[in-house]
């Protein structure tokens, strides 16, 4: 919490406070490197508490449980902080340079969302929101501020539309008419009664872009989501095997997936990030599969040092890598699968057994029975047992 001001004494001339502390406030927030700084009240309408509900009772949050036990102070931004009476909303633009789709047809490479192919955003977002919380106060003089930045039951989207950032789409994700898809979100909870901003209205109109393309049709139907057939879930929360019915659909996907935000119309409209900080790493664009699959804990480390791609540990990642050398096609990939098959971890086994199943089949068959006879491990038992008895996806086409 930013530390509390004493009220101060107000005079004539502070009558004028409020239009000139949202224009000094949207301007600090410039300043600061936001690209759009907006406020809303600090509540949000019961229906998207309801919808939030009835989404959790459903299960469609899959693993994360964190959305169940949190979920009161979810709906509401008032159960979160009782005293707080205005939530700022600010958007940094993280556009992308180019299509982020364009690695998908490159099989020797991993595709990574756009999002973490640069520094983590929750670091370089937090110190920018604490700095402009405190010019906040200091400007009022008077009331206290919280921060925000996507690690607290803050229901950010919902809020943005409501300060008039953008719009929910149909694939739930924040769309602005300036930035597209492309919008990293921040919020101050704040004591201070600040004049809202108008909400913003929905314009997808009849488009079902977003929804048609998802690879595993994870939208059963528009601003509806179920996590456990998303992609971005699947690779980045999910932490046991990849369903079967998933892995071919995965592609090259390694971290997350950007098909629903970059093809959506309003990208047209989209920009280049300006913040320097945010510009991809050029050995994350479309790092080599073969390398990765290289990488030891401690050079996954070094690698991913300041992503968030880290936070997911090397098995985790090495699973998804796994994944995505089994769809690749590439036979010679199969030299990189065939390290992985004693690796320690069950999980990265068990992928190991699948890619080289997909890339070497008779390969993989001739192994099975005696390595069957010698794993403990239950999942990587069923993934032997399927290669033997044929029950594995088809191998690909080579």
């Amino acid at each position: 919490m930013i530390p509390p001001l004493p009220p101060a004494k107000m005079s004539t001339q502070d009558c004028e406070t409020p239009p000139t502390l949202h224009d000094a406030l949207r301007l600090k927030a410039h300043r600061l490197g936001f690209d759009l700084c907006r406020v809303a009240p600090a509540h949000l309408p019961p229906e998207i508490g309801e919808r939030l509900r009835e989404w959790v009772q459903s299960g469609a949050q899959g693993g994360m449980d964190w959305m169940a036990d949190t979920l009161e102070r979810r709906a509401d931004p008032q159960a979160l902080w009782s005293e707080a009476r205005s939530v700022i909303l600010l958007g940094v633009n993280y556009g992308p340079e180019s299509d982020p789709l364009e690695v998908l047809v490159q099989p020797k490479s991993g595709a990574i969302s756009v999002y973490a192919r640069h520094r983590d955003y929750h670091d370089l977002i937090k110190g920018r929101l604490k700095e402009l919380a405190a010019f906040l106060l200091k400007r009022a003089g008077q009331g206290e501020a919280k921060v925000f930045v996507d690690t607290a039951p803050v229901m950010e989207k919902p809020l943005a539309q409501l300060a008039g950032l953008g719009w929910q789409g149909k694939h739930t994700n924040l769309v602005s008419r300036d930035f597209g898809s492309w919008l990293f979100l921040g919020a101050i909870f704040t004591t201070l009664d600040l004049t809202p901003d108008a909400p913003e209205k929905d314009h997808c109109g009849n488009c079902r872009a977003c929804l048609d393309i998802c690879p595993t049709q994870a939208f059963p139907e528009p601003n509806r989501l179920d996590a456990r057939r998303c992609i971005s879930y699947l690779t980045i929360e999910h932490k046991g095997p990849i369903p079967h019915e998933f892995r071919s659909a995965i592609g090259n996907r390694i971290y997350g997936c950007d098909d629903c935000l970059a093809v959506c119309p309003w990208n047209k409209f989209a920009q280049t990030t300006r913040e320097m900080k945010l510009v991809a790493r050029a050995d994350l664009n479309s790092p080599s599969l073969a390398m990765l699959s290289r990488l030891d804990d401690a050079a996954f480390r070094a690698f991913f040092a300041g992503s968030p791609i880290k936070r997911i540990g090397r098995t985790r990642f090495l699973r998804n890598v796994l994944i995505a050398i089994g769809n690749s096609g590439v036979p010679s990939l199969g030299l990189e699968v065939l390290r992985h098959l004693d690796d320690p971890a069950p999980l990265i086994r068990g992928a190991a057994i699948w890619a080289l199943w997909r890339l070497e089949p008779v390969r993989a068959q001739a192994q099975a029975w005696l390595a069957l006879k010698q794993e403990a491990d239950p999942d990587v038992r069923e993934e032997w047992a399927r290669v033997m008895d044929g029950r594995q996806s088809p191998p690909t086409a080579l």
